[in-house]
């Protein structure tokens, strides 16, 4: 009797260390499927905006800064003043230049003075009195000749001065004629063709001047400002930055085996963890791998492939004025 309550107590504990161990197999296996089982893959991205730098074509001091980092601008606001002595002085050089190109041109226009005009009519009329004078001797002188009376050399002297008489009266009358006429065409041309030049010279130091005050070229927020009041700057160096607040999308880095589902034009749905994970909506537009240098997965020992990864951009399909630059956007693997 005691050797079969004994046995039949021995098959109860076999019995229990079996259940026992089936049910440890159970549980590791029902650990193992949910461990094992792939869960959705989190991509997180950030968000960005368009931005431009503010600079200036002349070098200069910076006179006056207009704005705070942080404050919203419009297009045409006056961002920064920069002084420049040396501009201002070459304007003077040129509005000089042009001053006198302008009276050189009116010059030509205008032609000579009233006094030279009258100065070269009268030596005209002289020469006229002393052209008549010396027909009327080579008249005489000629008849006398003719007659027998007057020698050869007499003759030839008072035709050689009657023909200086003409020519004289012709150069005269040449000079009256210039005076009165002006400069010539020739001349003219080269005069105004002074002013534009005078008159170019003066607008471009004006743009110059113009480039001293720097504006805002499309409205935004002034994002970081680089150079202090009295610090000078170069040619062309950034004064500061503007970001185009209107302008926002969100940039994602994502690996080529997760794509799938992610083409141009697609709708996905992602939270921003900034704005208590508050739901949005965006519609890729751009995606470009990034290049050997960028982070990839090397899969070749297993016997497949490297691993890319592309750049994904994505606007929102609404306006969220609240979402600032920086602020991380999340969405999960299709």
């Amino acid at each position: 009797m005691f050797i079969m309550e004994s046995q039949k107590s021995q098959n109860s504990n076999m019995l229990l260390a079996f259940l026992t161990l089936l049910g440890v197999i159970a549980l590791v296996a029902v650990v193992g499927f949910f461990m094992l089982t792939k869960s959705p893959e989190i991509i997180q991205g950030q968000a960005e905006v368009e931005e431009y730098r503010v600079s200036s074509k002349v070098p200069g001091r910076i006179l006056e800064i207009m704005v705070k980092e942080g404050q919203s601008v419009k297009k045409g606001d006056t961002l920064a003043i920069l002084e420049a002595p040396d501009i201002h002085a070459k304007l003077e050089q040129a509005r000089a230049a042009q001053a006198a190109a302008d009276a050189q041109n009116e010059k030509a226009i205008k032609g000579a003075r009233t006094e030279q005009i009258q100065g070269a009519y009268e030596m005209w009329q002289k020469s006229i009195a002393g052209l008549e004078i010396a027909e009327k001797s080579y008249t005489r002188v000629k008849n006398l000749f003719e007659q027998g009376v007057m020698p050869a050399q007499k003759f030839d002297e008072v035709t050689a001065q009657r023909n200086a008489a003409i020519a004289t009266e012709k150069a005269a009358k040449s000079q009256y004629e210039m005076a009165r006429n002006g400069a010539e065409r020739e001349d003219k041309l080269a005069a105004a063709a002074l002013v534009d030049r005078a008159k170019g010279a003066v607008a471009e130091v004006e743009s110059y001047i113009k480039e001293t005050y720097l504006t805002a070229s499309a409205n935004g927020e002034v994002s970081e400002i680089f150079p202090k009041v009295g610090e000078l700057v170069g040619t062309g160096a950034p004064i500061m930055n503007i970001a185009v607040m209107s302008d926002k999308w969100v940039t994602f880095n994502v690996r080529e085996d997760l794509l799938k589902g992610l083409t141009v034009g697609t709708e996905i749905d992602a939270i921003v963890p900034a704005l208590d994970n508050k739901e949005i909506k965006l519609k890729v537009y751009y995606m470009k791998d990034l290049g050997t240098y960028a982070a990839w997965k090397a899969t070749k020992t297993t016997g497949q492939f490297d691993l890319k990864t592309f750049e994904v951009r994505a606007r929102p399909v609404e306006a969220v004025s609240e979402l600032r630059p920086g602020m991380s956007v999340i969405f999960s693997e299709r």
